[in-house]
């Protein structure tokens, strides 16, 4: 069993940063994949960033350098880096990670980018 809770969400102006961080707990091993999505409302959830254990990082392109997803495998916390934040943004963000055959969520924390 795996728990993951997010936590650094909030209301930011256009341009700002914030750092989301997701702390995990269980079985955890620091070869799991882990990951942050994003879901708009009526939207689908989509990927804004992956880390796999030997510090491979992935971006979707919307992110265009904005943001950075890292691991502190000691205190098995995910963190996602987010600068120049815009409007379209705004959106309840999940981490996940994968172990043992399954993908666990955690419960999102909010995020709103707005003036």
């Amino acid at each position: 069993q795996v728990r993951l809770v997010e936590s650094g969400g909030g209301l930011v102006q256009p341009g700002g940063s914030l750092r989301l961080s997701c702390a995990a707990s269980g079985d955890i091993r620091v070869w799991n994949p882990m990951s942050w999505y994003r879901q708009a409302p009526g939207e689908q959830r989509e990927l804004v960033a992956a880390i796999v254990g030997g510090g491979l990082t992935n971006y979707a392109d919307f992110v265009e350098g904005r943001f950075t997803i890292s691991r502190n495998s000691a205190k098995n916390t995910l963190y996602l880096q987010m600068n120049s934040l815009k409007p379209e943004d705004t959106a309840i963000y999940y981490c996940n990670i994968g172990s043992g055959g399954y993908t666990y969520w955690g419960q999102g924390t909010q995020v709103t980018v707005s003036s």
